[in-house]
């Protein structure tokens, strides 16, 4: 497979890395020419582009590594320059989704929204890591307009990256992330503004930080340039899960301003359950069961399903497209663990769907 991978960057130069270390071949373009240097130095790319379409020439796939701001007209060039299968890396994904269709409504199905939870202490190519992306969650937005093959290749690809594939639909990814991405980094950063206001008398208690302060400003150290488009772009999202966020602090600050003990252990209670119910991906040691679902060959099907676990939190293997040579449907087969297989079926059965299921051992 040959990738082209624009944007050099942290998530770039990893993307590079491992496709490289799987013996794809990798392409790279930046508008940063020494980074573009270094990610060849590094091995994230084994040729460089001069422009985006040198980088689409006889690509198989493109992955769109750019500021939020430039990833729609990016990912747009190289639909028009024929790339069979593009995706992104964005934080965002309503807005970007929306301004390809509208830029190049005629290459949408083979565009998928994309967002790799990871990250690095590190910045910029020289925190690139092979592994980064190995049992993380990597968000992916397929719409109606999504083509099913382009959807399986992508999945097998991110597959082929030890990443777990989630789908949810452009508008509750950007939900999402403003609660568990957006408004955790706005929060370091406030927090760490208001510890450092009055610096000359603090400096010996920020000296002595305990562990729980520096967990949670750590991110308060992240490029402010990258956060400036991300949040902007999602402000919605943003702002509704700030005035949610909040109303809890204020819901914890009448606790403890009542010094209403039952109250705060309650509070305290629900939070660590919550935390150590986190969910986690599927491990080797996970039974797994084959779903068959039975769908007509009609726009936006593959979106509904995929968006439907995504949704639940199903998570799932493999999936594999199986087309009828005759008639209007085909099937999909979808690998998932076993405890999420009876939720699953029964969404899919409301939504109208046939399923059939087959134990793995």
């Amino acid at each position: 497979m040959r990738a082209a991978v624009i944007g050099t960057g942290l998530i770039g130069g990893s993307i590079g890395l491992a496709l490289a270390g799987l013996g794809h071949d990798v392409v790279g373009f930046d508008r940063d020419g020494e980074r573009l240097a270094r990610a060849r130095e590094l091995g994230a790319v084994g040729s460089v582009a001069a422009d985006l379409e040198e980088a689409a020439s006889g690509a198989d796939v493109a992955f769109v590594a750019l500021p939020v701001g430039a990833i729609a007209g990016a990912v747009a060039r190289l639909l028009d320059a024929g790339v069979p299968l593009v995706t992104d890396v964005g934080s965002v994904k309503g807005p970007v989704v929306a301004d390809v269709a509208r830029l190049c409504p005629e290459g949408a199905a083979r565009f998928i929204g994309g967002h790799p939870m990871a990250g690095s202490e590190q910045e910029g190519i020289d925190g690139a890591r092979a592994d980064l992306f190995v049992g993380v969650a990597w968000v992916v937005t397929p719409t109606p307009a999504t083509a099913e093959d382009t959807y399986a290749t992508l999945s097998g690809i991110l597959r082929e990256l030890q990443a777990e594939v989630v789908a949810v639909t452009p508008e509750d990814h950007d939900v999402l992330v403003s609660f568990v991405s957006h408004v955790p980094q706005l929060a370091a950063s406030t927090l760490m503004d208001v510890a450092t206001t009055h610096e000359a008398q603090h400096r010996a208690l920020l000296r002595l930080a305990a562990g729980g302060f520096r967990d949670m400003t750590r991110i308060a150290a992240s490029q402010p340039t990258i956060w400036l488009d991300i949040l902007t772009s999602n402000r919605d999202a943003v702002l509704g899960a700030l005035d949610a966020y909040l109303a809890g602090l204020q819901h914890a600050r009448d606790i403890v301003a009542a010094g209403d003990r039952e109250a705060l252990k309650a509070l305290l209670d629900r939070a660590r359950a919550a935390r150590r119910n986190l969910p986690v991906g599927i491990s080797m040691a996970t039974k797994l069961v084959e779903l068959r679902i039975v769908v007509p060959d009609a726009p936006g099907v593959l979106a509904e399903v995929t968006t439907l676990a995504g949704r639940l939190g199903v998570n799932v293997a493999d999936l594999e497209i199986a087309h009828s040579k005759e008639g209007n449907e085909g099937v999909l087969v979808l690998i998932v663990a076993a405890d999420d297989a009876d939720g699953f079926e029964a969404g899919l059965h409301d939504l109208g769907y046939h399923t059939g299921r087959t134990e793995i051992a």
